[in-house]
């Protein structure tokens, strides 16, 4: 079945937006065409990414499919994962939520005295520090890559079931992202490209983000940016505990790297901005 004629809810994470479409009942015939005419911003309702609800298999509630603006499919998306895992728990009445996701499985759980839409936490998993993981294309170190771009250098190279590297600069707000974003993102060290992120420490628990999304752009926020934010932020001595908050564009999330078994805890909104049905060649 096409695009054309399906509901669809457009919701965002910090505004990092996204068309939402539940597929596990109607599948869709879904093309990189089809999702960047969704995609733009002139002629359709617009996102950074677009995900597909789709029948779990892994044994959670339900499969969310990511792909980015520009058609590609994507392994894991944090902002996302709370956005769904809103839709699931207002479905479901429960506390908490499986998704399967190409990156690995993750939770989704309500906050104690919060609104779904004010704050949802995913467990997004275990942070992956090998190579392979991201991957790269050789066996390095990644506490610190050999890597300069511009003024940028040195990053810390993270998984949170999709890549990111993460480099420390005196004043993100400082950093030209649309000139070296996309050199980075692009860079022979990363076969599958990369997401790239700029950070400086506000504080002892507060560190300020600005990111690069492969296959997008400049976007408000990126919540597995952040928890890959955190982590790096950790390994490399910037703050001295395992969680801080860290401030996108688009606002704030909680992140939490766990000692005793490697999962990272995000917290943050999840915002239902509308319904619309897709039609050919727009929207209404």
């Amino acid at each position: 079945m096409s695009l054309t004629g399906r509901p669809f809810l457009k919701m965002h994470g910090l505004g990092n937006d996204f068309i939402v479409i539940d597929a596990r009942t109607h599948p869709l015939e879904l093309t990189e065409a089809a999702v960047r005419a969704a995609a733009n911003r002139r002629s359709g309702p617009g996102c950074d990414q677009f995900i597909t609800l789709l029948p779990p298999t892994g044994g959670g509630t339900a499969t969310m499919g990511i792909r980015n603006s520009d058609g590609g499919v994507v392994e894991s998306c944090g902002n996302a994962a709370r956005c769904v895992g809103r839709l699931l728990l207002e479905e479901s009445g429960g506390d908490r939520v499986r998704i399967d996701t190409l990156g690995g499985p993750i939770e989704a759980f309500r906050v104690p005295g919060k609104d779904l839409g004010e704050a949802i936490t995913v467990d997004m998993g275990p942070a992956r520090l090998n190579w392979a993981d991201l991957p790269l294309s050789g066996p390095v170190e990644t506490l610190e890559l050999d890597l300069s771009v511009g003024p940028l250098s040195g990053p810390c190279a993270v998984s949170v079931g999709n890549p990111h590297a993460v480099f420390f600069v005196e004043d993100a707000e400082a950093v030209d992202l649309t000139t070296w974003g996309p050199q980075v993102e692009h860079h022979p060290l990363f076969p599958k490209r990369v997401n790239v992120e700029v950070i400086n420490r506000l504080d002892a628990d507060h560190i300020r983000m600005r990111v690069w999304e492969r296959g997008v752009g400049i976007t408000q926020a990126c919540g597995t940016g952040a928890c890959a934010v955190l982590v790096a932020a950790v390994r490399r001595g910037l703050i001295t505990g395992r969680e801080a908050v860290v401030e996108l564009d688009g606002g704030p999330l909680h992140i939490a790297w766990r000692e005793s078994d490697n999962r990272i805890l995000m917290t943050g909104s999840a915002t239902l901005a509308y319904r619309g049905v897709l039609e050919e060649g727009g929207w209404q």
